[in-house]
């Protein structure tokens, strides 16, 4: 896995945008209710009872290994592999009988004036599954990295740095748009602005923050990233 240095704050705050970063799940492709639903069930079944919120703050926006650390610490290394198994299972299942891509996310595509690229803390396997299915992934093909190329996961910088740095592009110089609290913090560490969309589980008040504009509407995205 390749570290990454902590980013820097960029000093003009103005700097034209040169790279738009996306998250994957919740941000791209609408799996992040989906996820919270199997994750409670999971919970259920297997002996730990988890709440919307609980899987939220636990779980959304974190890398397999953070998940996967918690479970084990909470149910041990047996349950904790049994409740993976079964959550990468049940979401491809799903996933199969139908997924669409964010509400309003193909408009804001379509609109964008400035390259874009994918930034996951999901597996290559798992966003060329959903990406696929929602007929997204041809798009970015070539421009997508995950939390498995990097050293940390996030609310580590680690993976927008990398992407940015794979992309030939100066972190201040760059955007990230997240759903999750894990994500926009990352962002922020990065030292890049951050734009956290709010129309999935995670609510407005855990993606606000220094350098991070909140929004529920994907359509919007462009006109935000202009600075309009």
């Amino acid at each position: 896995m390749i570290p990454a240095q902590a980013g820097v704050r960029p000093k003009d705050a103005v700097r034209p945008i040169e790279l738009v970063i996306f998250d994957c799940d919740g941000v791209l492709v609408d799996t992040e209710r989906l996820a919270v639903r199997l994750q409670i069930a999971l919970g259920v079944e297997l002996g730990w009872p988890l709440t919307a919120d609980d899987v939220v703050e636990r779980f959304i926006g974190r890398s397999k290994e953070s998940i996967i650390g918690q479970l084990t610490e909470r149910l041990g290394a047996q349950t904790a592999a049994l409740w993976w198994s079964r959550l990468v299972q049940r979401h491809r299942d799903a996933v199969d009988l139908g997924l669409d891509p964010v509400d309003g996310l193909p408009e804001a595509l379509a609109s964008l004036t400035v390259p874009a690229c994918v930034a996951s803390s999901g597996s290559h396997e798992k966003m060329r599954h959903t990406l696929g299915r929602t007929g997204l992934y041809d798009f970015f093909a070539g421009r997508i990295y995950s939390a498995s190329e990097v050293a940390r996961g996030k609310p580590a910088p680690d993976l927008f740095l990398y992407a940015a740095r794979r992309m030939g592009v100066d972190p201040a110089a760059c955007a990230v748009v997240e759903d999750s609290g894990p994500g926009v913090a990352a962002a922020r560490a990065a030292g890049m602005r951050a734009f956290g969309y709010a129309g999935g589980p995670t609510p407005a008040g855990r993606l606000e923050g220094p350098g991070t504009v909140v929004f529920d509407d994907m359509r919007a995205l462009p006109d935000l990233l202009a600075g309009r």
